[in-house]
C-alpha cells in the first residue's frame, strides 16, 4: 500500500470512528431525552411497596396507645408492649387494635417477566427538600387493603390513595380526619389524599375530608369524553354507635374533582358520597349505618363502576355495581344488572340529610351483581381486586378469612379453603345472572409456610405461633387478555401468619395464564412468584403502565 493511500484510509478510518461518535451521541442524547420525558414505558407493570422505616425509636415500651386517646370519650386502649423494631413492633395491634406507623411507599416497574427496570419514591417526611408544607404522601404500613394501583379511563394515569402525613406517625390510619368522632380512641386527625402519577413520574394529589376514622384504599380517575372526576372506595369509622353525620357520608363510594393546588393550599369541604348500599334492600334489618359500603376494591368496565366489600362485620362481603340511574338499583331492589344504557356518575348522590341517622344515604343507587352472595356476615367470601376480561368473563380476588390456625406445620384453615384465590364467574345471558366457574389456587400453597430472609425463626411470643407466613389469598389483581385467547392475570397475595398484625407479613406477587373461554377448571393452570417482598417491606397494588394497551 503506498503512502499516499494510508494516508487516506487512514482519513476515511477516522472520519468513520468521528461519524460513529456523533451517532453515538446523537443516540444518547435521544435516550436521555426519553428518560427526562418518560419514567414509565407502556405495557410493563407497575407495583405499590411500602418500606418501614425499622427504627425502634418510633415506639417507646409503656406508652399509652392510641396517641392522643386521653383527649378522647374512648379513653386508651393500653400500653405499649414493643418498640419500633421490625417485625416485633406489631405486637402492639395486640393492645391497640388501631395499631400502625406512617410508611414510604414506591411505585417499581417491571417487566411483564418480573425484571426491575426503575422505583419511584412517593414524596415522603424522610426525603430532602420535602418540608412539612411540602406535597407528600404515605401509608400505614400494617393496613394491607391500602394503595391499590388503578389506570385511569383514558389509560394514561395512575391513582392510589394515603395519608398526608410524615413517615413514623402512629394510628393514622384510625385517626379523623377534620370530621372529629369524638368516641374513636385516636385522637389525631389527618387528611386523606388522592395521587395522581402520570407517565414522567410527576405527582399531583387531591385532598379529603373522606374516611374518617378509617382508610381510603382506592381511587380511578375518569378523565373520557370531557369527565374529570375520581372515584374512591375505602371505608369511614373507628368508634361508637351512632356515629357523627360526617362519618356516615364519608365512608363508602366518593366522587372528587382533581386538584392542581399544593396540598397546602387546599381546603377540602365535606365529603361528596357518589354512592349508596344499605342491606334492607336485601330484606335485612337495618345494621350499623354507613358500614354496608365498607369497599375494598373498585374498577370501571363498560361505562358502570363497580366495588368490592370484604371485611367488617356489618353488611354484605360481594361485588357490587352503581346505577345512577336508578333504574335498577333502588330502595326495594338489591341485586340486578347494569343497564344498558349506563353512564359514569358525574355528581355526587343527592341524598337526604333528615334521615341519615335511621336510613344512612338514601335514595340507594347501587346493589349486587346478579348471581354474586347475598349473605350476611359470609364467612366463605372476601372479594377484594376485581378485572373483566371481557362482558361475560369476570375475575375475583378473593383474600381469604385470614384465619391463622396452625397445626402439623401448616396454617390448616387457610390451606383448606375453596374459595380463596382466583375467582372465575361467567355470565348466563340467558338467566340474566354471574356464575361461579371455577376458583384457581394451584401454585398459591395456600396455608404454606415461606421464609423470609432475615425474619425471626420459631414462634412469636406474643401470638404463640409462628413468624413465617403463609399465603391465604389474593387481594389486588390486574390482567391482560392475549392473541391466543388466554388472559394473564397479575395478583398481589394476602397472607397469613403469628405476626401482631398478619397485614405487615411479606407478601408476594404471583402471576397466572388461563383460558378466557374455559367453563371448568383447565388442567396445567398454576401460579407462579414473580416477586418476594423483603426484610419490612410490603407489596400492596399491581397495574400497567401509563399509556398501556391492556389492563384497565
Amino acid at each position: 500500500m503506498t503512502a499516499n493511500r494510508v494516508r487516506n484510509f487512514d482519513r476515511l478510518r477516522a472520519s468513520a470512528q468521528r461519524l460513529a461518535m456523533v451517532s453515538l451521541f446523537v443516540l444518547v442524547g435521544f435516550a436521555v431525552a426519553a428518560a427526562q420525558n418518560t419514567y414509565f414505558s407502556p405495557n410493563n407493570l407497575v407495583v405499590s411497596r411500602s418500606v418501614y422505616d425499622n427504627n425502634r425509636h418510633n415506639v417507646t415500651v409503656g406508652q399509652l396507645l392510641p396517641p392522643s386517646c386521653q383527649a378522647t370519650q374512648a379513653g386508651c386502649n393500653g400500653n405499649a408492649t414493643n418498640d419500633g423494631t421490625y417485625p416485633y413492633v406489631w405486637n402492639n395491634d395486640v393492645v391497640d387494635g388501631s395499631f400502625g406507623i406512617t410508611s414510604k411507599i414506591f411505585l417499581d416497574q417491571y417487566t411483564s417477566a418480573g425484571i426491575l427496570i426503575n422505583s419511584l419514591e412517593v414524596p415522603n417526611s424522610s426525603q430532602k427538600g420535602v418540608p412539612p408544607p411540602k406535597d407528600q404522601l404515605v401509608t400505614s404500613f400494617s393496613s394491607k387493603s391500602e394503595v391499590a394501583l388503578n389506570l385511569s379511563t383514558d389509560g394514561q394515569y395512575l391513582t392510589f390513595m394515603g395519608y398526608v402525613s410524615a413517615i413514623d406517625n402512629l394510628d393514622v390510619s384510625n385517626s379523623n380526619t377534620v370530621i372529629v368522632d369524638p368516641t374513636n380512641p385516636v385522637g389525631t386527625s389527618y387528611y386523606r389524599a388522592v395521587a395522581l402519577v402520570d407517565a414522567k413520574g410527576k405527582f399531583k394529589f387531591t385532598e379529603t375530608n373522606a374516611y374518617s376514622g378509617n382508610n381510603g384504599r382506592a381511587a380511578i380517575l375518569n378523565n373520557t369524553d370531557g369527565a374529570n372526576f375520581l372515584y374512591t372506595a375505602g371505608n369511614a369509622g373507628n368508634g361508637g354507635n351512632p356515629q357523627p353525620d360526617g362519618i356516615i357520608i364519608g365512608a363508602g363510594a366518593q366522587i372528587l374533582t382533581p386538584q392542581t393546588k399544593a396540598e397546602v393550599a387546599q381546603r377540602p369541604g365535606l365529603p361528596s358520597p357518589v354512592a349508596s348500599f344499605n342491606i334492607s334492600q336485601l330484606g335485612d334489618s337495618q345494621d350499623k349505618i354507613g358500614k354496608d359500603t365498607n369497599f375494598r376494591g373498585l374498577t370501571i368496565f363498560n361505562n358502570v363502576l363497580y366495588y368490592t366489600k370484604g371485611s367488617g362485620g356489618n353488611g354484605v362481603n360481594t361485588v357490587y355495581f352503581v346505577d345512577p340511574t336508578l333504574t335498577v338499583c333502588n330502595d326495594s331492589s338489591g341485586a340486578g344488572i347494569p343497564p344498558s344504557n349506563a353512564v359514569l356518575p358525574a355528581a355526587p348522590l343527592a341524598y337526604d340529610p333528615a334521615v341519615l341517622q335511621t336510613q344512612g344515604l338514601d335514595p340507594n343507587n347501587m346493589c349486587v351483581l346478579n348471581g354474586f352472595p347475598t349473605a350476611l356476615k359470609s364467612k366463605t367470601s372476601f372479594p377484594f381486586g376485581i378485572w373483566f376480561a371481557d362482558a361475560n368473563t369476570l375475575y375475583v380476588a378473593d383474600e381469604g378469612n385470614g384465619d391463622n390456625t396452625y397445626a402439623n406445620g401448616m396454617y390448616t384453615v387457610a390451606a383448606s379453603q375453596t374459595t380463596a384465590g382466583l375467582q372465575k364467574w361467567i355470565f348466563d345471558t340467558a338467566a340474566g345472572q354471574w356464575n361461579l366457574a371455577y376458583v384457581l389456587q394451584s401454585g398459591l400453597q395456600l396455608g404454606v409456610p415461606y421464609t423470609v430472609d432475615g425474619y425471626p425463626t420459631g414462634n412469636n411470643s406474643a401470638t404463640g405461633l409462628p413468624w413465617s407466613p403463609g399465603v391465604d389469598g389474593l387481594r389486588n389483581i390486574t390482567g391482560v387478555v392475549n392473541g391466543d385467547g388466554t388472559a394473564t392475570i397479575y395478583a398481589i397475595t394476602s397472607t397469613v401468619s403469628g405476626n401482631g398484625d398478619q397485614g405487615a407479613d411479606p407478601n408476594q406477587l404471583v402471576v397466572i395464564t388461563d383460558q378466557v373461554s374455559a367453563t371448568s377448571l383447565p388442567s396445567g393452570e398454576s401460579f407462579s412468584p414473580l416477586l418476594t417482598a423483603g426484610f419490612a417491606e410490603v407489596l400492596r397494588g399491581v397495574s400497567f403502565t401509563p399509556g398501556s394497551a391492556g389492563g384497565h
